[in-house]
């Protein structure tokens, strides 16, 4: 699985992909000589392939809208909250790009990183995993965004700090294979997405006119 030339890998993704790219180089350069460095570079050259695959990071076309989805994934739920607001719950396969994307333009008044566990991020458990909590102070108020771990996905990168100021569909962080991302929609913003529908971060509308 190539990474064309014109997509760049996500920023903390080399503790990951460094030690599969030494391994495979390793293989394929000593594999003429010995059979065990033959029997490695296969391996090793497929794992190496498919971290590039999983650490792409594409450039995106940011659609116009109020609030966009910070991630790439299908949405798993669409649920009315207890004040007032609405989550969209979106669900990343270890097949999706992994970083996120400001959902709208505004300022970082919290980055929280929460422990807790790592169970599957499909599973109603993962309220209680471990997670990173953002708050974005926005032309709507206050937007919450949530990044979760899954039974992979254990660890999260932010990449901006508390206080920054970020445009919409500008990168925010990445969560190292499968997970969720959650946002809060403001009472009064209606879901324009619905569950099972795929979604591109910087790309797909949440928010209905």
């Amino acid at each position: 699985m190539p990474v064309p030339s014109s997509v760049r890998l996500a920023r903390g993704s080399s503790p990951w992909l460094a030690p599969a790219l030494a391994t495979a180089v390793a293989g394929l350069v000593r594999s003429p000589r010995s059979r065990r460095a033959r029997a490695i570079a296969v391996p090793a050259t497929a794992l190496a392939a498919g971290m590039l695959w999983f650490f792409r990071d594409p450039e995106r076309e940011i659609a116009q809208g109020r609030v966009i989805s910070p991630a790439d994934g299908v949405v798993q739920s669409v649920m009315p909250w207890k004040d007032g607001r609405s989550r969209v719950a979106i669900f990343m396969s270890p097949l999706n790009v992994h970083v996120n994307r400001a959902p709208l333009a505004g300022t970082v008044t919290s980055v929280e990183h929460v422990p807790g566990g790592f169970v599957p991020a499909f599973n109603k458990e993962s309220e209680n995993n471990e997670r990173v909590v953002w708050h974005l102070d926005t032309e709507l108020g206050d937007i919450e965004m949530i990044q979760i771990a899954g039974t992979v996905a254990r660890r999260i990168v932010p990449y901006v700090p508390q206080g920054a100021k970020v445009e919409r569909g500008e990168r925010i962080g990445l969560i190292r294979f499968g997970s969720r991302v959650d946002i809060y929609l403001p009472e009064g913003v209606e879901a324009a997405v619905e569950v099972g529908q795929r979604t591109l971060a910087g790309v797909t509308r949440l928010d209905r006119s």
